[in-house]
């Protein structure tokens, strides 16, 4: 496991704050995609760190927009409602294992994350 050497306490909160801004798409639509592109475009060139989470949380949550999209279409043949269930479960799951991580200092990789940002 590989620790994180955060500049300053803000750093830490910024990183932490590009994961926990994902929970916004519980509020409105597409939140869990704004929410991290804002934290990553405001933060990204003063912290390094907040840009390399900023694009993982980016990508998760991209690509789970790309699977959901996927078991929608699923659902005509039923087998997409246990998919955007499993899916919604997981993502939550995610985003609070990574908002930890990040706060204790530790790298975290989502899984099943497509690397559309580098």
């Amino acid at each position: 496991m590989e620790t994180i050497n955060y500049i300053n306490n803000e750093e830490r909160s910024m990183s932490m704050l590009c994961h926990l801004s994902a929970l916004a798409g519980l509020i409105f639509p597409f939140g869990f995609i704004l929410g991290p592109l804002i934290v990553w475009l405001v933060k990204k060139d003063q912290y390094p760190e907040v840009d390399r989470q900023g694009k993982d949380a980016l990508n998760f949550h991209i690509s789970m927009l790309i699977y959901l999209a996927i078991s929608a279409v699923l659902v005509l043949i039923l087998v997409g409602i246990v998919l955007l269930i499993a899916l919604g479960v997981f993502s939550l799951v995610m985003i609070i294992v990574a908002s930890v991580k990040s706060n204790n200092g530790e790298r975290f990789e989502y899984p099943l994350s497509l690397k559309i940002i580098s």
